[in-house]
């Protein structure tokens, strides 16, 4: 008995020795070259005076994130107008027949909800009745509206340039339809439309009873 337990440890011994062998001699994977933090970044340059920012969320909605960034770089917001502007509640655009009708040539999405929660600042796919209807529509959100969370596909946040969402002219439609001049990806370097043109616009004071105040869309 005691010998077969000794030959019985020796071989498993050596089956690991050699299993251990062969994988300090395989070649390790490279590793994914790592996404500039630029490319999840997309810039809307509006009428209302300014660039904004928007930090996307590729690890939460990817494929809105792609889709948004695949028309960007078309040029399909170009000169799009915000459509629907309700004060207290969000800006929205994205249609370039400007009714709130239209949409890309695109295949509409597969939702991707999740928890990240409707604050101010957050951008959120704009859909039609069905859950997978989004398509090139968004919105901005002025103040909190939790009631939409896990309902529309958020993939992004406003992080700079808050001021010039505020600034966008309220209507459904608006008399005079605030515009995205130009949308781009951070990476890809693009310039405001034109450099220079742009008056300040101070930052909105936020405060408590803002966020808390009741929302009517």
């Amino acid at each position: 008995m005691v010998s077969k337990f000794i030959v019985s440890f020796f071989a498993i011994a050596m089956i690991s020795s050699g299993a251990i062998a062969q994988e300090q001699a395989a070649p390790a994977e490279a590793a994914p070259a790592s996404v500039p933090a630029e490319e999840n970044m997309l810039h809307l340059d509006l009428s209302t005076g300014g660039r904004v920012t928007i930090q996307l969320f590729p690890n939460l909605a990817p494929n809105h994130v792609d889709r948004i960034k695949t028309l960007a770089r078309q040029g399909f917001y170009d000169g799009i107008i915000f459509h629907r502007v309700i004060e207290g509640f969000m800006a929205q655009t994205g249609d370039p027949t400007g009714t709130g009708m239209g949409g890309s040539e695109l295949p509409d999405l597969k939702a991707e909800f999740h928890a990240f929660p409707h604050l101010r600042g957050v951008v959120s796919m704009a859909r039609a009745q069905g859950d997978d209807s989004a398509n090139s529509q968004f919105f901005i959100v002025f103040y909190p509206r939790f009631a939409l969370d896990k309902k529309y596909t958020v993939f992004g946040r406003v992080t700079e340039g808050m001021q010039y969402v505020d600034a966008i002219n309220r209507g459904e439609p608006p008399a005079t339809p605030s515009r995205i001049l130009q949308a781009s990806v951070a990476a890809d370097g693009k310039a405001p439309p034109v450099a220079g043109a742009f008056s300040p616009i101070p930052e909105k004071e936020i405060t408590v009873d803002d966020l808390n105040a009741p929302i009517n869309p």
